[in-house]
């Protein structure tokens, strides 16, 4: 287990599936952690706060209490994505589904500045930014920006690091499916991959525990998605 004894770590989005895991692994590893959501929780050992990544006055209230805080990962979805054929999409719900990208953007501008200078950023994307699935065009092409975003902006949060987490199909809270519907939704969207399962959240995170311990990674994308793009 990596150690993070001493460091401090924020994490929206933090209190369910992915962003759980994450904030459950730093705290095993040390870190002090706050984990911040639109709903109340309760999480042994962690600081919970209620925290809307739209809100930028809130968000610069969290950061600047916790100036000079090491970890920031984000993985908070900032509301409803779009899904379904384009040519049939309701162009507000496309639109409706970039608030993910402006909740990333809002954290990493406000969240940075009250950073270490030796901190590091994760964000996460989604294997529609680089991999055709039906139904996804909207989701693709936010996943798509997040991930320009973070090439890009590396070279202007300098030294602090930021990186992303691209993640397949991954079996979440976030799907509504239960029982036999569940496993058979995972089962059709996973069959021609590599790896063909749903991965799990623990998954994802063990990539973001990656990203924020090694120093010398940034403006990197890394892909845990069960061979998905590549098939």
């Amino acid at each position: 287990m990596t150690n993070f004894e001493g460091r401090k770590a924020i994490v929206l989005g933090g209190t369910s599936g992915i962003g759980l895991a994450t904030t459950e692994m730093l705290r095993d590893g040390g870190a002090e952690v706050i984990a911040g959501s639109r709903s109340e929780c309760e999480i042994d050992g962690v600081e919970c706060v209620q925290v809307d990544v739209l809100d930028r006055a809130s968000l610069s209230e969290l950061f600047e209490k916790n100036h000079g805080f090491d970890y920031l990962v984000n993985a908070a979805t900032g509301g409803a994505r779009a899904i379904g054929p384009f040519l049939e999409m309701d162009l507000d719900g496309y639109q409706n589904s970039f608030a993910k990208l402006w909740g990333y953007v809002n954290s990493v501008r406000l969240g940075v500045p009250q950073m270490s200078t030796d901190g590091a950023v994760v964000l996460f994307s989604g294997y529609p930014a680089r991999k055709f699935r039906p139904g996804t065009i909207a989701i693709g092409s936010v996943g798509g920006s997040v991930e320009a975003f973070i090439h890009l902006v590396a070279n202007e949060i300098n030294p602090v690091r930021i990186n992303g987490v691209c993640p397949g199909l991954i079996d979440t809270p976030m799907s509504p499916l239960e029982g036999d519907e569940r496993q058979a939704y995972y089962d059709k969207g996973t069959a021609g991959h590599l790896i063909p399962r749903a991965g799990t959240a623990a998954e994802c995170a063990g990539a973001a525990i990656f990203l924020l311990a090694n120093e010398f990674v940034t403006g990197t994308i890394i892909d845990v998605d069960g061979g998905a793009i590549v098939t």
